[in-house]
């Protein structure tokens, strides 16, 4: 069995263009709903996750994607703007004694060119939780062979 790692988090805002949230997002729908269908096509299944990111702080520690569990390369997911290449690692995400299995979303920032990347924030996809909120705090459970954190 393969051993997983821990990592302490805090929920933070974030830039609200994957959920849509954003008011000057270029994808009023939020980027992760347009994006799900493509995932679906190429293995992940994500329709019971929320459809946008939950960011969460890792400061003063960084992350690399190592190896992850999915990766897809040069997806054209939407016309207008340049293809992407998207990795993810499975996560299990720990708040208020409860447990979501999710994964860790990246964009990658070589061809993402319409936002900043912050190493020190994990972006992660999960179920609804009902009540999480910025400022909370939660826990990562992760494979260090997908994932590196220093």
């Amino acid at each position: 069995m393969e051993q997983s790692a821990l990592m302490d988090g805090v929920v933070i805002k974030g830039h609200q263009v994957a959920s849509g949230s954003a008011k000057d997002s270029p994808y009023p729908d939020g980027s992760i709903p347009l994006q799900i269908p493509f995932f679906k096509a190429l293995g992940l299944d994500l329709s019971e996750c929320f459809p946008g990111t939950l960011n969460i702080a890792i400061t003063p520690s960084r992350f690399e994607i190592l190896h992850p569990s999915h990766k897809f390369e040069q997806v054209q997911w939407i016309a207008g703007f340049n293809a992407e290449t998207f990795s993810f690692a499975d996560c299990q995400l720990w708040f208020k004694g409860k447990v979501w299995s999710g994964f860790i979303y990246y964009p990658h920032p070589e061809t993402k060119t319409q936002h900043f990347h912050n190493d020190e924030v994990l972006e992660v996809i999960c179920p609804p939780i009902a009540n999480i909120a910025y400022g909370d705090k939660v826990r990562i459970e992760y494979l260090p062979r997908q994932l590196k954190i220093f």
